[in-house]
């Protein structure tokens, strides 16, 4: 069973992050493709900041104790807990101007995942039983607009979250900023990223929320196969929400979850049912859980831990107690 501690795959990462304001790089990077494997930048950007803030590390270890003393009452939040969302979408061409109903179609995906009630939410599985779902309400708040003539988006430098590059957040400690993006990437390889958000506690609210690529927000329009169920963004609303992958980010890392089995490593695709991982005792691994790297039709669940987990934050002295 898994220990309620800081995961042991944070660590300092060094590498070079350089943040000039420039729009030198679209020149550089080729056309958009849509990755066949899914990659989520939240770790790293942890790890970067880790990096740039000593103090983090301490801070997030006292954040996991108090969190695991509001899970131990059980007395976590209490009612529906609503959440406004202002999309804050950035474009460069006008058929990148992501439409009213392709953002409308991510509110309903986070809706029906987080409370337990998309279409696959009753698919059998061996892991049936330990199924989760958070007492939460998203709803469209705001969009707000502008064109840009930036066409690729680093995470390291986080330029779409600035007024003069990008958007500016609005009130990101009562509302979740999500910013879209059409060419999200990493600096360090030029990689193509489908999302990151960042962990409550860790950033200034001025960074707080979540960023997607437009080819992966939502059901349709610009939404582009396997990542067009809405599923990255239920992905990156769960780390917002303090949920860690599901491999803990190393070989057979802890999530920091007790009812998710250990993952030696993600999972891509859609993985043959039965697959077991080569951590101790070869657990059977929850691969159809949100928080793996599956495509979006092969993730449809959180676990009951993570829900409580998720709950905890928002709890009257959790993180994210502003939400309340």
């Amino acid at each position: 069973m898994k220990k309620l501690l800081l995961s042991a795959s944070i660590v300092f990462l060094m590498f070079s992050c350089q943040n000039d304001d420039t729009n030198s790089d679209s020149t550089n990077v080729a056309a958009l493709e849509i990755s066949a494997k899914r990659s989520c930048a939240t770790q790293d950007m942890l790890e970067l900041q880790l990096k740039n803030d000593p103090t983090l590390a301490k801070r997030m270890q006292e954040m996991e104790l108090k969190n695991a003393s509001i899970m131990a009452t059980g007395k976590i939040v209490i009612g529906v807990l609503e959440i406004p969302v202002v999309f804050n979408v950035l474009y460069s061409t006008a058929a990148e101007n992501v439409s009213l109903a392709q953002l409308q179609s991510q509110i309903d995906v986070l809706n029906a995942d987080f409370q337990g009630k998309n279409s696959d939410y009753n698919s059998s599985n061996p892991y049936n039983n330990v199924r989760g779902a958070l007492n939460v309400k998203f709803y469209l708040d705001q969009v707000i607009r502008k064109a840009t003539t930036r066409t690729v988006w680093y995470s390291e430098d986080e330029f779409m979250k600035d007024a003069t590059t990008g958007i500016a957040a609005t009130s990101p400690t009562t509302k979740l900023n999500y910013w879209v993006v059409s060419n999200l990437r990493s600096k360090s390889n030029n990689s193509q990223l489908l999302g990151y958000g960042k962990f409550p506690g860790t950033t200034t609210a001025a960074l707080d929320g979540i960023v997607c690529g437009n080819y992966c927000t939502g059901t349709t329009g610009l939404a582009a196969a396997p990542y067009n169920l809405g599923r990255t963004a239920t992905h990156e609303v769960g780390h917002w929400m303090n949920l860690r992958h599901i491999w803990g980010d190393a070989n057979c890392g802890s999530d920091l979850v007790t009812d998710t089995p250990s993952h030696d490593s993600p999972n891509y695709g859609l993985p043959a049912a039965g697959l077991r991982s080569t951590c101790s005792g070869t657990p059977l691994e929850m691969y159809i859980n949100y928080m793996d790297y599956t495509d979006d039709k092969g993730m449809y669940m959180f676990s009951s831990g993570q829900a409580s987990r998720m709950a905890a934050i928002f709890s009257s002295s959790g993180s994210r107690a502003s939400f309340r």
